[in-house]
């Protein structure tokens, strides 16, 4: 007598049809929550706005521990130049919850925003901190949330340091540097950014101020209160204003 058991006869039966799909799904879904912490993403429709997020530190020349969080410049640098040459792309949003970092790196960023010829808004959400205050202001329209804070300081230099004359002229320079680019891309005064950049006492540990929301605002550094919807709103607004532009220009070369 044959003896037939029933792992032989599931083994026999061919699986369903979709199986392999519906496991692709599920091995899918765990992993966008080990990697997002949610069951779904939004669908990444086509949209004329290119968004780029400044988080953590601004990495320059060097290598930070692995540990840090940080925006290495040189990923950004292609980013921008690649979003200039794409036509679909309309208008770019610049997000930021820096601490600071590599101040030749951040004038770098702050730089290639500044020189982008579609409408650029920035939003500053957390802190737009140090070398972050360059590139918040960099764009066509500032943004910042009502709690998000920017530290202004004077440039500090990290590891080794010469006690003469010139190292002192030199860190002089860099700081005018970043005091020209901020007045020249705000509405705050020379003298009123560098009161706030030497400030003592309201730092425990160092010299300078924080100033929060609104009084960015106030002091010319920002230009308005608000978040991501304001920002959006406002990028679409410079996006149809660059369209008129260009068609009132079409329209005048077509009559000459």
């Amino acid at each position: 007598m044959t003896t037939i058991r029933m792992d032989d006869l599931t083994a026999e039966q061919p699986e369903p049809a979709g199986a392999d799909e519906k496991k692709k799904a599920a091995a899918s879904v765990v992993e966008t929550i080990q990697q997002l912490g949610q069951t779904s993403t939004p669908v990444n429709a086509e949209s004329n706005i290119f968004c780029m997020t400044i988080i953590g530190q601004v990495e320059g020349h060097i290598v930070l521990p692995p540990q840090n969080k940080t925006t290495k410049y040189e990923h950004l640098i292609p980013q921008l130049v690649a979003t200039e040459q794409n036509q679909k792309i309309e208008g770019i949003l610049i997000v930021l919850n820096t601490v600071g970092g590599d101040v030749e790196a951040g004038l770098a960023i702050a730089e290639m925003i500044s020189s982008l010829s579609k409408p650029t808004v920035t939003l500053v959400l957390g802190g737009g901190h140090s070398i972050g205050v360059p590139i918040a202001v960099a764009g066509n329209l500032s943004i910042i949330a009502e709690t998000a804070t920017m530290t202004i300081h004077p440039i500090r230099l990290n590891g080794l340091v010469i006690g003469v004359p010139q190292t002192f002229e030199y860190l002089d320079k860099m700081q005018e540097r970043v005091v020209r680019f901020v007045t020249s891309h705000s509405k705050v005064p020379e003298s009123t950014f560098k009161e706030l950049m030497f400030k003592t006492g309201e730092l425990t540990r160092d010299i300078g101020t924080t100033v929060i929301g609104a009084d960015a605002v106030k002091h010319g550094l920002i230009d308005r209160v608000g978040g991501l919807g304001d920002a959006l709103k406002e990028l679409n607004r410079l996006i149809d204003e660059r369209r008129n532009e260009t068609k009132r220009k079409v329209g005048e070369e077509a009559t000459v």
